[in-house]
């Protein structure tokens, strides 16, 4: 039985036989020749579906034997490149062999002795086959790509405000890229059949009904996926980021292409949409740079001498690994009838450090106040007045006098 081809398989592999260097149109003339001689003298002694077996094992094989030959050749040529090449030559092992099996096997049907429709049928799988083969390669060269260029980059140092935006950015339009690439490899492989064909062009090109349709059912996937550009481009948030989002303090752990996760400071996890951060207000302490101000309050009694404090706190920050030594200062910031209210600044590095400094200038402050000037602690009128003896010329309260005459009295 002679081997029959679709019209639109011929003309798929005529094309790609005239794109072929002169060489290889040669070799492969000589290969089909060989095969088609080989297929006509099996048929005489072994059924279609026998032939049609054993040509596409054929070719499986010797895709396979073609993929290790390639494979060696691709790594003597990268062997002296950098290294982006070399990992994508490693990475690409199985979508190069997919690849190469799809071709052989496309070789391979247009001489087997299939019917027609067996023949489109495959014909077609290994189109949709080589879609998503293609879709793999790139992801894979996409994601070694991103890999090398955040690996230049350290979030663990002290100072890693490039680091953290460069990550943000990689990590954020990476996932966009993926999402991308998969829409359009499920685009284009709809698009090869004709019953769903509309679907394809719809989610390719968003237009038409369908494209409504699907538009208005994934509108918060696309809303967020958006607000992921947009963050990725204007980045009022990065990767380790000091955030206080609805009331609660932590690091932005990870950016997904839908939501942003927040390390709190007892450990928990804050997931919160993308779109809060382009719609919503939020405090970023660490939008130019990691460097804060913390304040401390204290409540003194008006007696309190704010030289001497000023100069314990001096010395407390001073002494403290914590600071700085660029923001120091201690303000009376409020009078008010039974206290004084006085602010402490001072700055650190980074945020933990500003919130441990703070606690441990309290601490020491403090403890200075306690040893040296309790007096400065607050008081209440009642205690004053206990603690008040009367000087020469001032009488005693006529309600103590009163009582001292009541408890003489009966004494005489």
């Amino acid at each position: 039985m002679a081997s029959q081809t679709t019209p639109d398989t011929g003309q798929t592999l005529e094309g790609a036989h005239e794109t072929l260097p002169e060489g290889l149109q040669d070799l492969e003339t000589a290969v089909n020749d060989a095969v088609s001689t080989a297929v006509d003298h099996a048929s005489r002694y072994l059924p279609d579906w026998a032939v049609s077996t054993l040509v596409l094992a054929m070719c499986l094989l010797l895709a396979l034997a073609l993929h290790r030959v390639v494979r060696s050749m691709l790594d003597r040529m990268v062997r002296n490149r950098d290294l982006f090449w070399r990992s994508l030559v490693g990475r690409s092992t199985r979508p190069l062999r997919l690849l190469m099996i799809v071709l052989a096997l496309g070789i391979g049907i247009s001489v087997a002795p299939l019917s027609e429709g067996a023949a489109r049928l495959i014909s077609h799988l290994l189109l949709i086959a080589f879609i998503l083969c293609l879709a793999w390669i790139a992801h894979t060269a996409l994601y070694i790509w991103t890999t090398l260029h955040m690996r230049r980059f350290k979030l663990d140092a002290e100072d890693n405000l490039l680091a953290r935006k460069h990550v943000t950015q990689a990590r954020i339009l990476l996932r966009v890229a993926n999402v991308a690439i998969v829409v359009l490899a499920v685009a284009a492989a709809l698009m090869t059949v004709p019953a769903v064909r509309q679907y394809g062009v719809s989610l390719l090109a968003a237009g038409g009904a369908a494209g409504i349709v699907v538009g208005l059912a994934l509108q918060p996937i696309l809303k967020n996926l958006i607000a992921g550009i947009q963050l990725a481009l204007t980045q009022p948030i990065r990767i380790d980021d000091a955030l206080i989002v609805e009331g609660e303090w932590g690091w932005v752990e990870e950016i997904t292409s839908t939501y942003v996760v927040l390390k709190l400071w007892d450990w928990r996890r804050l997931v919160v949409p993308l779109s809060y951060f382009i719609e919503q207000p939020f405090q970023n302490w660490t939008r130019e740079n990691a460097e804060l101000i913390g304040t401390c309050m204290f409540y003194l009694d008006h007696s309190a001498p704010i030289a001497d404090l000023r100069k314990a706190g001096q010395k407390i920050a001073e002494d403290n690994r914590l600071w700085d030594g660029k923001v120091y200062a201690m303000q009376v910031t409020d009078f008010r009838e039974r206290v004084m209210e006085v602010r402490v600044l001072v700055s650190a590095r980074t945020a933990p450090r500003v919130f441990d400094l703070r606690c441990e200038m309290r601490e020491g402050l403090i403890d200075y106040i306690q040893r040296e000037i309790p007096s400065a602690l607050p008081k209440t009128r009642a205690e004053a007045m206990l603690n008040t003896e009367p000087g020469p010329g001032r009488a005693l309260p006529e309600t103590d006098a009163g009582a001292q005459g009541q408890t003489r009295g009966p004494l005489g």
